[in-house]
């Protein structure tokens, strides 16, 4: 009786071995590296049959990443030479190709196969490969990781791509805020602070082709320059310094200059020249000249005034320009 006892006490297994047997297999289940849904199969008992049923209750597990290396050649085209992007194709034969060069293949047939029967067909295995795979952006600042066959078009319109400067004979390149402090200091070119939705109201020489504007509360670069339209005018333009491919503005600009000798003849109201404007980006601020630029402010010769210094002629006037620059919300890096 005892043996028999012991013997029906092994078949039922005690109460810590069998818990710890569930618990170990629950957590095996749980730490599936899968993104997707999946199953655990649970026993409910059946409290008036005294039965067990099983049945399947969904569980979402944490996705899980990995840091890797992997051979570049693996995630380009055999072909072209381009980074694959969903579709991928394969033949029997292991031959890779992506959807633009698979279709350009006689009958769809792979060029590399002797037998002439390597068909090219879908592969959603390396479509999840090549779609997961993911670098980190090379700006300085900008800490984002991009699915890699969408990385140069990401660098181009980072907002933190690298800006060059555009003074003759210069190699300068670097992040907009040091290219700030390399035309200050290299270059003399005039800085001021600005405040976003606030009118700042600047004496501009016709004569400095460029000045600095800086968002007081955030750093950021916007470039203004002046140059002339023609053979009388002044055109005055201004950008913002970071990644302009493919990205929206993120700033709007309202520039103005008053014709004030004509106040008086119009009952204290002043003439003036108006332009409003979504600011273009630009990793090469002040490569183009104002009168280059998509949008502009025209200034007629009337509206400069003299300078402070006192210069004679033409170089020695300024555009009396009033400018407001607004951040267009939601923004964001």
């Amino acid at each position: 009786m005892q043996g028999a006892g012991a013997a029906e006490g092994r078949s039922r297994g005690s109460p810590s071995t069998m818990d710890k047997a569930d618990e170990s297999a629950k957590k095996a289940r749980l730490d599936l590296p899968d993104a997707h849904s999946v199953k655990q199969e649970l026993v409910a008992h059946d409290a008036a049959a005294g039965a067990g049923a099983i049945v399947a209750v969904p569980e979402h597990s944490p996705r899980a990443e990995l840091a890797v290396k992997i051979d570049m050649c693996v995630l380009h085209c055999p072909l072209c030479a381009l980074p694959f992007k969903p579709p991928v194709f394969q033949c029997k034969g292991g031959h890779l190709a992506c959807g633009g060069c698979a279709a350009q293949q006689p009958s769809g047939q792979c060029g590399a196969c002797a037998d002439g029967c390597g068909f090219f067909d879908p592969c959603p295995a390396l479509d999840a490969v090549v779609s997961s795979t993911r670098v980190e952006c090379p700006n300085a600042g900008c800490q984002r990781y991009v699915t890699y066959h969408e990385a140069d078009e990401h660098r181009g319109a980072c907002a933190h791509a690298p800006c060059r400067c555009t003074e003759h004979g210069c190699a300068f390149v670097g992040a907009a805020p040091d290219l700030a402090g390399h035309l200050s200091a290299a270059h003399s070119v005039p800085v001021r602070a600005i405040r976003y939705g606030k009118v700042s109201r600047l004496q501009v020489p016709v004569s400095t082709p460029r000045q600095l504007l800086v968002g007081d509360d955030d750093g950021r670069v916007f470039v203004l320059t002046v140059g002339a339209l023609g053979a009388a005018a002044t055109a005055v333009s201004v950008v913002c310094a970071r990644g302009s491919a493919a990205t929206r503005p993120r700033f709007t600009c309202k520039m103005w200059v008053n014709l004030t000798t004509s106040a008086a003849a119009n009952g204290g109201k002043a003439d003036t020249v108006l332009v409003e404007m979504q600011m273009r980006s630009s990793t090469s601020p002040g490569a183009m000249v104002a009168a280059g630029e998509p949008t502009f402010l025209a200034v007629p010769p009337a509206y400069l005034v003299p300078g402070a210094d006192g210069g004679d002629g033409a170089a020695g006037m300024e555009v009396p320009l009033s400018v407001r620059i607004d951040k267009i919300a939601p923004w964001s890096d």
